[in-house]
């Protein structure tokens, strides 16, 4: 059982102030509380927040829904197949079968625990579609690498970037790269939340005027246009077999607010997150890896705190987790592997020895607490906890 003595302290806690609140509480009290003004607003701000105005931001309710309109939009179906990482939430991979295409799942490099570029090369096959690299608890995966491999196989690049925001790669933000779309999520314990919700960017008229349709039922025109236009408006026409995936204006008042803070959010995790390399890096002696920093001149998310145990570790990551909730810290894993899950591995008949880095860091890892609130108080408690269970196991 978790030390009764002070609070546990969760894996991760949203921020919300006063101003989220009162912006939720003037959206409730408008009367309008589905996908409206605030949804379209917040579209907007994320496009400047980006950096570029001329982006298309299509307000979604999750990063799923989001992943799905774009790999829609871009024509995947039957016969097609989509490359992404083995080691990442199923979403990623679950929108491709949607659809009727494939997932061909690939290796992480070791270092940095994004998507291998080689691996990518390597399972290009005639049916290859699109690309989905995933940026791995808010680090660039190589950008560079993929959108190159991209065009010399005349491929679509969809960019998971559910743990990406505020992330830069090559100096530009992620959701600015010449990929067909970029996805981000602002689930409950993402840099920014709207509780659920996410958006999906993309330079591609065509692709964004599809997604827009597709997002509320293949409706031609969406609510907010029939509802609040000066003439009659009721008629509309279903153009496609559409999805549910809007996001509410309750959703997107939580996102206006967030978004105005996400900059002093990624400043308060990257603290943290120094504070932890102080910690465990290599002066520190004990056996953990610290997770990549990113390439110089580039921005770190930091998303998730990922800690890796050295092969000579004398304790095993379930034990160090047992120990660390234990102790009231709470932590995760991130994440069991796709291959490991009976769907994909029965599916594509998958064994870990096919993913060995996937498979040795998963083995390895635990996520430890890493979000905004957090005090420097409860920063020290984490650290001394880890310190306090590794050096116990220690002969």
């Amino acid at each position: 059982m978790p030390d009764t003595d002070r609070p546990f302290l969760p894996f991760a806690l949203p921020d919300i102030g006063e101003a989220e609140i009162a912006e939720v509480v003037g959206t409730l009290r408008s009367g309008w509380v589905t996908t409206g003004p605030k949804a379209a607003r917040f579209e907007r701000d994320f496009a400047a927040f980006l950096g570029d105005e001329s982006l298309h931001c299509i307000a979604v309710n999750s990063a799923t829904a989001g992943l799905h309109l774009a790999a829609e939009a871009v024509g995947l179906g039957p016969g097609d197949e989509v490359i992404t990482t083995t080691h990442t939430f199923t979403a990623t991979a679950e929108v491709v079968r949607y659809l009727g295409a494939d997932v061909k799942l690939v290796d992480i490099d070791p270092a940095t625990l994004n998507i291998d570029v080689s691996a990518i090369a390597a399972a290009i096959t005639p049916r290859t579609k699109a690309i989905m690299p995933v940026h791995y608890a808010g680090l660039a995966a190589d950008m560079d690498a993929v959108h190159a491999l991209a065009r010399r196989h005349g491929l679509k690049v969809i960019e998971d970037a559910a743990h990406a925001l505020p992330t830069t790669c090559g100096g530009r933000l992620v959701g600015t790269l010449p990929s067909e779309a970029t996805v981000f999520s602002f689930y409950a314990n993402k840099t920014i939340t709207t509780g659920e919700g996410g958006m999906l960017v993309t330079r591609d008229a065509a692709l964004a005027a599809r997604a827009k349709v597709m997002r509320l039922h293949g409706m031609n025109r969406d609510a907010f246009d029939r509802f609040t236009a000066k003439v009659p408006s009721w008629y509309y026409e279903i153009v496609a077999p559409g999805y549910k995936y809007n996001l509410t204006d309750i959703a997107a008042a939580l996102g206006l607010q967030q978004l105005k803070r996400a900059e002093a959010f990624r400043a308060r995790r990257e603290a943290i997150a120094a504070a932890y390399d102080a910690a465990f890096g290599p002066a520190s002696g004990l056996p953990l890896i610290t997770p990549p920093r990113a390439r110089p001149g580039d921005v770190h998310a930091w998303h998730l705190y990922v800690l890796r145990l050295a092969d000579d570790a004398p304790i095993d990551r379930d034990t160090l987790i047992e120990r660390l909730y234990a102790a009231g810290i709470g932590c995760s894993v991130h994440y069991v592997p796709l291959h490991q899950h009976p769907y994909w591995r029965d599916r594509y008949s998958l064994e870990p020895g096919q993913f060995p880095h996937s498979q040795h860091a998963y083995e390895r890892m635990l996520s430890i607490p890493l979000f905004s609130r957090m005090s420097d108080g409860d920063v020290e408690r984490v650290i001394a906890a880890v310190r306090g269970a590794v050096a116990s196991a220690a002969p």
